[in-house]
């Protein structure tokens, strides 16, 4: 198996991401997304989605690529989510979950399958966009978990639901409501990733994996993709329902102005208040 050198796709001028292509010396190619981030441990902002999204539907129609790869930049963390100093926005948050299509229905709109390529932390938003790709590939440094209630965010919909897809009913709940992390090990057990190699050698598993992918016929392949989505086709209309039903301005509520304010100042939030 050879490959050209990764090379950065000129005609984007991204700030929050680096945009790649290579391709394999008998044909096919592959993408590479990699949120540019790592002083925030490539937490996100409106911006990094938009500028991912746009990358991905390049991708996704680029008939050289077979396969895209999603990652974050350095060893430390894939994503950890949104950027807290971006989510202290109300309007933000509310432009972000009600008027703009998140990453995660991007992944499953674009007709290449997506690989997360997943390197320390792997957190919140990182962690359901990681699930959502088609498959998981971790370093043995990989942690992974959820976070919204504990930060007093509301990502109710088919991100939360269709974790059961892929963990179980049980484990899905627990990982979601108990907001544990989870060794790369342990996400190996309960079936959140497909494979765990040493960090090291992650990049090399992830070109042998998208090599065995670019040896079916890309028309199949894009159709097996939209086959197994349509599992759950019928979850994506509920994404923000609830939160629009039953707590419609929770971006300016008390939870996550308590949250924000416990992360500020280092300590566990306190969402209830004292019995008297």
């Amino acid at each position: 198996m050879a490959w050209t050198p990764w090379d950065k796709v000129k005609s984007k001028d991204f700030t929050d991401i680096i945009y790649e292509k290579k391709f394999r010396e008998e044909g096919g190619g592959v993408a590479r997304i990699t949120i540019n981030r790592p002083h925030k441990l490539n937490a996100f902002t409106r911006h990094t989605m938009d500028e991912m999204i746009e990358a991905l539907d390049e991708a996704s129609h680029d008939e050289t690529v077979g396969v895209v790869v999603l990652t974050g930049a350095g060893d430390k963390a894939f994503c950890t989510g949104g950027d807290m100093g971006w989510e202290s926005s109300p309007s933000e948050l509310r432009r972000a979950f009600y008027n703009t299509v998140g990453m995660d229905s991007c992944i499953r709109m674009c007709r290449k399958p997506v690989i997360a390529a997943v390197k320390g932390w792997c957190i919140g938003g990182g962690n359901h966009m990681a699930y959502s790709c088609e498959l998981t590939m971790a370093a043995d440094n990989a942690v992974f978990g959820q976070t919204g209630p504990r930060v007093g965010s509301i990502p109710g919909g088919w991100t939360v639901a269709q974790l059961t897809r892929v963990v179980g009913a049980k484990k899905a709940r627990e990982m979601w409501l108990l907001c544990k992390r989870y060794s790369a090990k342990e996400a190996l057990d309960m079936g959140l990733v497909n494979a765990v190699v040493p960090l090291d050698k992650l990049d090399e598993e992830v070109d042998k994996w998208c090599d065995e992918i670019l040896q079916g016929a890309p028309d199949s392949i894009a159709i097996i993709k939209a086959s197994f989505n349509s599992d759950i086709d019928y979850m994506t209309g509920t994404q923000g329902l609830h939160s629009r039903l039953m707590v419609p301005n929770w971006f300016e509520g008390e939870p996550i102005k308590e949250a924000q304010k416990a992360w500020l100042e280092k300590r566990r939030p306190n969402f209830w208040k004292p019995m008297k």
